[in-house]
């Protein structure tokens, strides 16, 4: 009797958890979602930021049996496979390659909590722009109406 009560309860979600996504794949941004599993695989959903129509859908385990690894495959044809670090049973960050260049990821974290896990492309930090997160130029901005010049070189 206990077996149709779990099979029921697995099939509705009550035996795994959900965590926000944050990765770096070849310099552009996705974010989306990983779902852990009691059985100790998941999947993991993701959305680029700058082409919405492009996302990467997967598959991972985790656990010292099974290791902490995973797989995608991207819309537009790109697969990659990653390993992962575990902080907490719902938290951590990972790295792997891709057949587009090198991706970083992190789950359950915020924002702020990720960047240090992250390549993040040169010039650019993470912000959020109400509930998304998006990238932010670190350079500063010129004040309006300000020209900027040369350094005046010296003469002979």
């Amino acid at each position: 009797m206990a077996l149709p009560y779990c099979t029921d309860a697995l099939a509705a979600g009550i035996f795994s958890t959900r965590g926000p996504v944050i990765t770096i794949l070849s310099g552009e941004l996705f974010t989306g979602e990983a779902i852990g599993n009691l059985d100790r695989t998941g999947t993991i959903s993701i959305q680029s930021r700058a082409t919405p129509a492009l996302t990467c859908f997967g598959n991972f385990t985790f656990g010292a049996m099974l290791g902490n690894a995973g797989s995608m495959k991207c819309t537009d044809g790109t697969t990659a496979n990653f390993q992962f670090e575990q902080l907490s049973l719902t938290r951590g960050h990972g790295a792997g390659v891709s057949t587009r260049g090198p991706l970083t990821f992190t789950y359950g974290l915020s924002a702020a909590e990720s960047e240090p896990y992250l390549k993040l492309p040169a010039g650019k930090t993470l912000g959020m722009a109400g509930a998304d997160v998006v990238f932010v130029s670190t350079k500063p901005a010129t004040p309006a109406g300000v020209i900027l010049v040369a350094e005046p070189f010296a003469s002979p």
